[in-house]
Order: structure tokens, then sequence, then C-alpha cells
């Protein structure tokens, strides 16, 4: 009988938490842990012609010189990454280093504004 009760706990026990009881973001609906995808709706949305390019950049217009984004898993690796050279020209937001190019001042702006939502 008590093999029964301890097996029927754990079943149980494992169901429970399976499913994600008891947490409210257990299943987000959006998913705001890919930056470059929530940055990329926000340039969208502002009308901004950009694509992406690679596993972890965005590049912002056309040309040799247009500006880019290129995102890090985390601030301090993006801060890293300037220090060691190759943020060269760009500005640090967050976990992404922003290379400015030819590009705008307003562009810039609106593309600045986007990083710092993320």
């Amino acid at each position: 009988m008590k093999r029964r009760l301890l097996l029927l706990a754990l079943v149980l026990v494992g169901l429970l938490t399976g499913c994600g009881l008891g947490s409210d973001d257990a299943a987000p609906s959006d998913d705001d842990s890919d930056k470059r995808a929530v940055a990329m709706s926000c340039l969208e949305d502002e009308g901004i012609d950009a694509r992406l390019e690679g596993e972890e950049e965005i590049v912002i217009g056309d040309g040799e010189s247009a500006p880019r984004i290129r995102f890090f898993l985390t601030a301090g690796e993006s801060e890293a990454a300037q220090f060691e050279g190759d943020g060269e020209g760009a500005e640090q937001i967050g976990s992404a280093l922003l290379y400015v190019g030819d590009g705008s001042d307003d562009l810039l702006e609106t593309v600045e504004n986007c990083l710092a939502e993320l």
C-alpha cells in the first residue's frame, strides 16, 4: 500500500512540475530573449530598412559603410569586445555594439532608442 502511494505521489509531482503549474511564465507567449528579433521588430515598426545578417548582426540600409548592429549574449561580452579592439567605431548599448558607419543622426537616434528598449 505504501509503495502504491509513493508511486502515485511521484507521478503526480512529475505531472505538476512538467505542466508548469504555479508559474505564470512557464510558457511565455513572446520570446523576448532573442534580442536581435526584438530589435528587428522595432526597426521595422519605425520604418527603417534593415536586414538580418549571419547569426548575430543586423545591417541597416545598403553599402559598405551602412550602420550595423552586432549582438552579444551579455553587456559584459559586448564591452569586452570593445576593449579588445573589435568595437572600433561602435557605440555599446547593452549587449549590442552599434557600428554607426555613415548613418545620419536621425537614423542613429531611432536605432539607439530601439536598442535601449531591449
